[in-house]
C-alpha cells in the first residue's frame, strides 16, 4: 500500500512538472536578433528603388532575424509596399511558386518567421487598418535572415514584423496613393484558407 501511495505521488509530481512546463511554453517568446549582415555597395543599376525601396550602404551592419513575433488574432505588423512583377523592386520571383504576380491582386510577402518555411504559401491572411480589412494571399517571403546581395536586389534584410503588400492591398485598405510606403496594421490567418487568383 505504501509503494502504491509513493508511486501515485511520483506520477502526480511528474504530471504537475509536465503541466507547468507546458504552461510556460504558451506565452509568446520575444523574437531576438540572430545576427548582423554587413552592407555591400550595390553595383551600378542593380538596386531597384521603385516604391522607395532602400539600397544597402557599404559597411553598414543590418540586423537579421530567424523569427517573428507570435501570430494571434490581431498580430501587430508594419505594412510595406512591394511589387511582385518582373523587373520591379521585389527582386526575383516569389518564393512560393517561383513566379511573378500582378500587383493588381491582393498578395503579400511575410517576414521569415511568419512565412515559416512556406507553410503559409497560398493561404490567406486578413490585414486590418483604417477601419477596413482585406484578405491577401501569401506568395513570398520577405527575407529577415539575409540581404545586401544580388539575390535580394542589394536591399537590406527585412525586419521581423513585415507584411509586404501589393498595391491592391493598399487600395483595399483605403490608403491614398501618396501615403503608400509604411503603415501600422494588424493581421491574422484568415478563416478561409485560399484565395482564388
Amino acid at each position: 500500500m505504501v509503494a502504491n501511495s509513493k508511486l501515485c505521488m511520483l506520477l502526480t509530481l511528474v504530471l504537475l512538472v509536465a503541466f507547468s512546463i507546458n504552461i510556460e511554453a504558451v506565452p509568446s517568446l520575444p523574437c531576438n536578433p540572430s545576427g548582423k549582415v554587413r552592407g555591400k555597395k550595390p553595383p551600378p543599376g542593380k538596386c531597384n528603388t521603385v516604391n522607395d525601396s532602400e539600397c544597402c550602404v557599404e559597411g553598414k551592419l543590418y540586423t537579421v532575424y530567424k523569427c517573428s513575433p507570435t501570430v494571434s488574432n490581431s498580430t501587430s505588423a508594419r505594412l510595406t509596399l512591394n511589387s511582385f512583377e518582373r523587373g520591379r523592386d521585389g527582386g526575383g520571383p516569389s518564393e512560393c511558386d517561383n513566379s511573378y504576380h500582378s500587383d493588381d491582386i491582393p498578395i503579400v510577402a511575410l517576414s521569415t518567421g511568419w512565412y515559416n518555411k512556406g507553410s503559409r504559401c497560398f493561404k490567406n491572411v486578413t490585414i486590418r487598418a483604417n477601419g477596413k480589412s482585406v484578405n491577401a494571399m501569401v506568395v513570398d517571403e520577405c527575407d529577415s535572415t539575409e540581404g545586401c546581395d544580388s539575390e535580394h536586389d542589394y536591399q537590406p534584410p527585412c525586419p521581423h514584423n513585415i507584411v509586404d503588400g501589393s498595391k491592391a492591398v493598399w487600395k483595399a485598405l483605403g490608403v491614398k496613393q501618396g501615403d503608400w510606403g509604411e503603415l501600422n496594421v494588424v493581421w491574422s490567418d484568415a478563416a478561409n484558407d485560399t484565395l482564388q487568383v
